[in-house]
């Protein structure tokens, strides 16, 4: 597709999102490019995307209120957990990220919080990043996960989290790695499987260390030197992922940029106003 046939249906969007004056009106450009290529340049779809994308998170405030980076409870969070998109993409334009606990220390663990900072890095990435992946390969280390902290998942929350990744987070999921897995993964996936579509339980690869079988589907060079790989170190790579996240700390609090106003609402849109489980507005892209 030429850079001319995008910046017409960016266009469309544009028009269309004037009339919708319950949701925001300064959508930065890059996320809205990231709709439509979400949804393979279909303006209805990405449409309905924006819609579903705004109206979720005004229905979980637990997750998308009070976003202020340099709060303790969120300079907690991105101390004791890494969320860190790889710097290089992969041959199919992938990206690889990492997502993992840095202490086993329950008392360090925030379940709340740790959602809200993944979503605030998933939010700058989005307007920071030039290229826009075809797909988005997560690595998840579960080393230092225990039984403990299954007892503070707030299930709530976990539902609402899950509901809206796979139905109003613009990224086509590719394929989903688990390392270092924990002898009571079946206990884990007990929590999550109510809330996974069945194309997503598909994706996942289970790996019993960091990498030994990992790099049958990730070539090192794609991945980070804890896990084998030759891109630079995490803490390297998270140093400049926070140094963004930190200098685009109004765009985060910017509630005129994520708040929808129902008030405002038409009809037409009325039967996209409740959160819950039921129904599936969009699948996901799956190789």
């Amino acid at each position: 597709m030429t850079s001319s046939e995008k910046s017409g249906y960016l266009n469309i969007i544009k028009e269309w999102l004037s009339k919708q004056q319950h949701l925001p009106q300064n959508i930065h450009d890059k996320l809205l490019n990231r709709f439509l290529h979400s949804c393979k340049y279909s303006p209805e779809q990405a449409k309905t995307l924006i819609d579903l994308f705004y109206t979720l998170r005004s229905q979980a405030p637990e997750i998308f209120a009070n976003r202020d980076p340099t709060s303790p409870e969120l300079q907690s969070a991105f101390e004791n957990f890494d969320y860190i998109p790889m710097p290089k993409l992969g041959e199919a334009n992938e990206r690889i990220f990492i997502y993992r606990m840095n202490s086993s220390d329950i008392t360090k663990y925030d379940f709340v919080n740790s959602i809200k900072a993944f979503f605030i890095l998933a939010d700058i990435r989005m307007i920071v990043e030039e290229t826009i992946p075809e797909g988005e390969i997560p690595i998840y280390d579960t080393s230092n996960f225990t039984l403990k902290h299954l007892s503070k998942v707030n299930l709530q929350v976990q539902k609402k989290f899950f509901f809206y990744s796979q139905e109003a987070h613009p990224i086509n999921l590719k394929s989903i790695h688990v390392v270092n897995i924990p002898t009571f993964l079946d206990k884990c996936m007990q929590l999550m499987r109510p809330f996974m579509k069945p194309e997503v339980k598909k994706m996942i690869h289970t790996h019993v260390d960091k990498y030994s079988t990992l790099h049958e589907y990730i070539a090192p060079n794609l991945l980070p030197v804890e896990y084998g790989g030759t891109v630079g170190t995490v803490s390297d790579i998270k140093k400049w992922w926070m140094g963004k996240v930190m200098e685009h700390k109004d765009y985060l609090t910017d509630e005129s940029r994520w708040a929808v106003d129902e008030s405002k609402r038409t009809n037409d849109n009325h039967s996209r106003r409740t959160l819950g489980m039921e129904g599936s507005f969009r699948s996901l892209d799956i190789d």
